[in-house]
Parts: C-alpha cells; sequence; structure tokens
C-alpha cells in the first residue's frame, strides 16, 4: 500500500516521538540514569515498537485527521490508536523473551508516547488559530449559559469581525469564570452597564431561540445602543452567503422550532402533479406556493383576485423554479363559473384554498355580508370544484377564530369549515381538511407590520389592552404544516396546529421598539381599548371539542361534535340577503347557523 506524502511525513514525526517516548520510560523506570545493559536492551526492542505502532496508527486511521482542527474525538481517536500500539510492542516484546525487560516500560511508553504525540497536535492547532486570527474585529458580549457560550466562541474562532471580549450569564454562580480565555462580567440585568464599560458594539446571544434569556437580553439592552445578534439557525445555513452572526428578529425570540416534515410523502404527493392555490398572492397563499415549488409539482395553478399580488408571485416564481410550469390567474372564488373552468382546464390533484377574508375589526362593520360571500360560499366554490375536477385533496385554511367565536370573521370561517364537511359527503373520491392555526408573523393581517409602521413613525405603538395575548407562528412554519395536514387523515377531519404559548401583546410591542434600536421613552404605548369583535384572548378548541394526536407532534385532530350545516340553505339566505342587508339580521342568522357565535 502505497502512502501519501504528507501521511509519510506525519507517521515519521509520531515515530520519532514513539521514540521517545521509550527512552523517557527507561529513563523514569531507572530514576533518570540507565545502566549500560539497560540502554541496550532498549535499542533491541526498538525496532519491535516501531513496528507495533506504525501498524496501530494506521489501523487507527488518525492520519485523517486536520491537525489544525484536533479536538476530543480526535484524541480519543489517538488514545485508542497509541494503546493498541503499546500492546502490540508489549506482545512483540515477550515473544522475543529479551532478559530481564522492565514490564513496567511496556505500560509508561503508551502514556508518554499520548502526551508527546498529543501535545504535538494542539501545538499546531494553537500555531494554526494564531496564523488565522485576525487583527481583532468589533467587540461583543456573549449572552447564554456557559454550554452555549462555548459554543458561541468556538463558531466565532478565527472571526474578522468579531472580537469576544466578555460573557453575560442568566446563572449567578458562574460569574467570574473563564472559557476559552473569555470571563464571565455579569448577569443579565447589568447587560446594558456591561456592555458600555467593556466597549463592546454587540451582544451575541447564545441561548436557544425562545429561551427567557433571549428577551430579557433585548429588553435588557434597552437605552445601551447595542445591536443583538444570533447565530443562524440550521435551516438557514443553506440559504445565506454569510454563516457568521446575524441580526436577531422576533423569530427568535418566539421560539418556533423548525418543523419535520414528511418529505418522501409529500414529495409523493405534489411531484409531477398539478396543483391549484386560491389565494396564492396572500401572504399564506404565495408561501404555500412557494414550499410546493420545492417538491418538483408539474403545474403550479395560482388564483388570486388582486392584480399585482399575482403578478409579484409569477415574477418571484419564475426566477426561482425556471423550469416548473405556472398558470396565474386573477380570478375571484365568489365566481363558480370562473373557478370551475380553471380547475376543469387543468384538472388539479390537489387544491389548497387560502383565499378568505381575515381583518376582524373590518368584517366586523359595515362588510359582514362581504365575509359570508367570500369565506362561506367562497369555501364552498372551491370545495365543490377541487370534488368536481377530481381532485385527491382538499385543504382549506381555517383560523383559531372559528373556536367561540365573537365576531363575524371568526363565524364566518366556522360556517365555511361546516361547507367543507358539506362537500365532502357530497364527493367521497376527493379528501376535504381543515386546518386552524392562529395569527402568522409579517403576515398582511398580523398585528407586526402595524407596530413597525408605527415605530417608523415615531409611535405611539397601539395596543388594545395590557392583558390581550393571541398564539403566533411564522409563516414557513404554517404553510408546512398545512402542507402536512394535507397528506394525513381521513376526510372532514379538522386539523389543529400546535401553536405553542400565548404572546402578550404589550411584550410583542415592546421586543419590536427594542428590535427597531428605541426604547419605551422613545416611542411609548397606549392602550385603544378592545375593538369590536376581538377577544382577550383566542381558543384553538370550542367548549364540546377534544383532540386525537396524529403520527406528526405538531398536528391534532379535533373531535367535533357540533350540527352539520344545511349547505343549499346556506347558501340561498346568502345569494338572497342583497347587497347591503341589516347587521342585525346577519348576525341573528350567524347565530343560528353557528350556535356557539356569541357577538359582542
Amino acid at each position: 500500500m502505497r502512502l501519501p506524502r504528507n501521511t509519510v511525513l506525519l507517521l515519521a514525526v509520531d515515530l520519532a516521538l514513539v521514540l521517545l517516548a521509550g527512552w523517557g520510560a527507561f529513563w523514569l523506570r531507572f530514576n533518570f540514569d540507565i545502566p549500560p545493559d539497560y540502554a541496550r536492551l532498549a535499542l533491541r526492542a526498538a525496532p519491535w515498537s516501531l513496528a507495533g505502532y506504525t501498524l496501530a496508527l494506521l489501523l487507527s486511521r488518525v492520519y485523517r485527521q486536520v491537525w489544525s482542527y484536533i479536538g476530543l474525538p480526535e484524541l480519543r481517536q489517538l488514545a485508542a490508536g497509541i494503546l493498541l500500539g503499546g500492546l502490540l510492542t508489549a506482545a512483540a516484546v515477550l515473544m522475543q523473551r529479551l532478559p530481564d525487560f522492565p514490564r513496567s516500560v511496556l505500560l509508561l511508553q503508551p502514556l508518554i508516547a499520548l502526551v508527546l504525540l498529543g501535545a504535538a497536535r494542539a501545538g499546531w492547532r494553537t500555531l494554526a488559530e494564531r496564523r488565522t486570527a485576525g487583527p481583532g474585529g468589533r467587540r461583543l458580549v456573549i449572552v447564554g449559559y456557559l454550554q452555549d457560550a462555548s459554543d458561541a466562541l468556538r463558531a466565532l474562532k478565527g472571526s474578522q469581525q468579531w472580537q469576544p471580549v466578555g460573557i453575560v450569564s442568566p446563572a449567578r454562580a458562574e460569574v467570574g469564570r473563564s472559557i476559552q480565555n473569555v470571563r464571565v462580567l455579569g448577569q443579565l440585568a447589568s447587560l446594558a452597564d456591561i456592555c458600555e464599560s467593556a466597549q463592546a458594539a454587540a451582544a451575541l446571544i447564545a441561548s436557544p431561540p425562545g429561551s427567557p434569556e433571549r428577551q430579557q437580553a433585548l429588553l435588557g439592552s434597552a437605552g445601551a445602543q447595542l445591536t443583538l445578534l444570533t447565530m443562524p439557525r440550521p435551516d438557514e445555513w443553506l440559504k445565506t452567503d454569510s454563516p457568521g452572526p446575524r441580526k436577531i428578529e422576533l423569530e427568535d425570540l418566539l421560539g418556533r422550532s423548525p418543523v419535520q416534515l414528511d418529505a418522501a410523502g409529500l414529495a409523493d404527493l405534489f411531484s409531477g402533479q398539478t396543483v391549484l392555490v386560491t389565494g396564492a398572492g396572500g401572504s399564506i397563499g404565495s408561501e404555500l406556493c412557494r414550499q410546493v415549488a420545492r417538491f418538483g409539482v408539474g403545474r403550479l395553478v395560482c388564483v388570486d383576485v388582486s392584480e399585482y399580488a399575482i403578478y409579484q408571485l409569477e415574477q418571484e416564481l419564475r426566477a426561482a423554479h425556471p423550469q416548473m410550469q405556472g398558470s396565474y390567474y386573477t380570478a375571484n372564488v365568489r365566481e363558480v363559473e370562473r373557478l370551475r373552468a380553471i380547475a376543469l382546464q387543468h384538472r388539479p390533484a390537489v387544491v389548497l384554498h387560502a383565499a378568505a377574508y381575515k381583518h376582524v375589526p373590518l368584517m366586523e362593520e359595515l362588510n359582514e355580508i362581504e365575509a359570508l360571500r367570500t369565506n362561506v360560499v367562497g369555501t364552498l366554490n372551491a370545495a365543490r370544484v377541487a370534488g368536481e375536477c377530481g381532485a385527491r385533496r382538499f385543504v382549506m385554511i381555517s383560523t383559531d377564530k372559528a373556536v367561540n367565536p365573537t365576531n363575524v370573521m371568526g363565524a364566518s370561517k366556522r360556517l365555511a369549515e361546516l361547507m367543507v364537511q358539506g362537500a365532502a359527503a357530497q364527493h367521497p373520491a376527493t379528501q376535504y381538511v381543515s386546518v386552524r392555526f392562529g395569527n402568522v408573523l409579517g403576515s398582511s393581517g398580523s398585528v407586526v407590520p402595524l407596530f413597525a409602521a408605527q415605530i417608523a413613525r415615531g409611535g405611539p405603538v397601539t395596543v388594545t389592552h395590557p392583558d390581550i395575548v393571541r398564539y403566533f407562528m411564522t409563516i414557513p412554519e404554517a404553510a408546512q404544516l398545512v402542507l402536512q395536514a394535507g397528506l394525513m387523515g381521513s376526510s372532514g377531519q379538522i386539523f389543529v396546529l400546535d401553536m405553542g404559548e400565548p404572546v402578550k401583546i404589550v411584550e410583542l410591542a415592546r421586543m419590536l421598539i427594542r428590535l427597531s434600536g428605541k426604547t419605551e421613552e422613545e416611542i411609548p404605548i397606549s392602550y385603544t381599548g378592545l375593538r369590536p369583535g376581538e377577544k382577550l384572548f383566542e381558543e384553538l378548541l370550542a367548549d364540546d371539542e377534544t383532540t386525537e394526536p396524529t403520527p406528526h407532534p405538531k398536528l391534532r385532530v379535533a373531535k367535533t361534535s357540533g350540527p352539520t350545516a344545511d349547505v343549499a340553505a346556506v347558501t340561498c339566505w346568502i345569494d338572497q340577503a342583497g347587497p347591503a342587508p341589516d347587521s342585525f339580521a346577519v348576525r341573528q342568522w350567524l347565530r343560528s347557523q353557528v350556535p356557539e357565535y356569541a357577538p359582542r
């Protein structure tokens, strides 16, 4: 076997150190004065030692290691090779029956060899790090427990941009300790003062996403004019050109973990198939299109009532997926004949229905009938058309506001769920499901863009009530779970997503203010009172509903026991309601269709 030149060179260095270790073992055995007879014995044993350690080190594959990145796993591998070398050497010496050979030398030599070979590698790594170390970038402190800070320090090794100057830990017991020559300077409560005294320009939040330490660090840095950073999440590594620290975002503070998808099942569902998405230009609809495109869809049919939204989506998808066939339609789901013509032309295998009116206060006043025509009739149209064109699956996006609704929008979405179940009874060949989830960060109807605009104007940030809470998830997470739900369950089922812990809206406002680099003194928060139809908290299940688990940890099936809707009667009433029906009459009729609806 021909060894590479570098391997031969490194092996020669190691064998020289092994011989030195053998001589050192004799030296220690005889108290630093080796008798001549034993010196000759050491020379006689040297060839066997070289042979044993050569074979052992090659078998243990230590020369595949890169010395500049040596660590504990590599040292354990080295130790195994040296132990094997010691055993082979001992066996050879004993078989040669060398007279009076000190047995203690056979124990000492591997120990000394491990120290020498390990020191050589550690020294090489130290020199390599000094060569690659930059002149020192901007000063920053690391926020997190020592374990988290250790990981961050390793990631920052050799950084030309950042120079760690201290650690801020949530644990009092860790103050004053140090790792990798970086000292714990204090606790989170003193973050602003510590950064000022350390002349740090930034703080790297090393704690896991969603941990209380992240929010404390954000709020504790107020007034320090401090840039808050975090390391990219694993799902971002392939999407960024810069693997180093990035600015912290709201999603990092809320701690939504990446969704584990059944990639094989979704590929089987979408690959080479035609998929139709309604409301494709909206926040959720457009993300559904992006996610579906990843699975090699045969043709993506995008439908939206907004010309500009569908144009933007077309430009984005054609740039990102030039090989994908796409059809982009401006159409309203309330116009069943137009929707039917599109579906019959393309015969989609999957229909994802995201088109809806979702703004609670807007639908509560003056636009009640529009909510019914879009959310109820539009959903029924899409569901029926899916069955008529032979679609395998239909997925409707619902909302947590459909649970014990107190507003027209929520009640209309609950009635839409009943419409989907009615279509499921009429078209048994198509699998129909609805998916409920809460607020989506950054969506067009989310409070986040509103707060951002208010902060940009200099405030105030308006919150309806100091105790109001909502569930939140990210747009990609919501879209991925919708797709996963479409892969599961039985027709007519309603899926409930794991929304995590509810978030106080006032805390969300404070975090956004701090992320903008401002303080509450500069951007005040004012309370405006609950709006019509608004609740202090949202629910994911009605009073008479329970859930059952599914194979996916973030999806559960709601077991409903309420009445079914008379589809024909519902559509007849809405069609005959006229262009501007009385608001009280609309609410009374909704109450008759959705008994749990309790208008406020």
